[in-house]
């Protein structure tokens, strides 16, 4: 067994140091070291997307980044999102679209949104579902979800523009 590995990141906005097996993952990190288990472990290959953070603004899978790799890295998770305040709106029209059925992709799917959303937001429904082509839904169909963004980014916008 190797010898654990000393990590210092910034999840959430609250500074964490701890020692981690140099193989954990950052979904395992998150969920079993810190409980932070809105960030779910799907397919554990990359593709499902129920495991999406955001490493310094950046959309990353848990399941496919080493915690110890991300030392001096900042972590934003679906918890972090939700207590800022910054995904209130988008939560609201989840449920208010029926976009969030089971609920075990939903935090993936408001962790990317939310990037589109903030860094290149659109009403249009090709490219918000091409943006969340990575996260799986196998209850939704999709449509209800794609409403949602459309939604609270064309409220976005125009907030903006007022």
């Amino acid at each position: 067994m190797t010898a654990p590995v000393p990590v210092r990141l910034t999840v959430n906005g609250e500074r964490v140091e701890r020692h981690v097996e140099p193989r954990r993952h950052l979904v395992d990190f998150l969920r079993l070291d810190l409980g932070l288990t809105g960030t779910h472990a799907g397919c554990e290959h990359g593709v499902c997307g129920a495991c999406t953070v955001l490493v310094d603004g950046e959309i990353v899978r848990g399941c496919l980044v080493l915690a110890a790799s991300l030392d001096g890295a900042s972590v934003d998770t679906i918890e972090g999102l939700a207590d800022e305040g910054r995904i209130r709106d988008l939560q609201e029209a989840f449920i208010a679209r029926n976009a969030c059925q089971c609920g075990y992709c939903t935090p993936g799917m408001l962790v990317t949104a939310t990037d589109l959303l903030e860094n290149a937001p659109t009403t249009d429904r090709a490219a918000i579902r091409e943006h969340l082509s990575g996260n799986y839904c196998r209850c939704t169909g999709y449509q209800s979800i794609v409403d949602a963004v459309a939604e609270v980014a064309g409220r976005r916008l125009a907030a903006r523009e007022a």
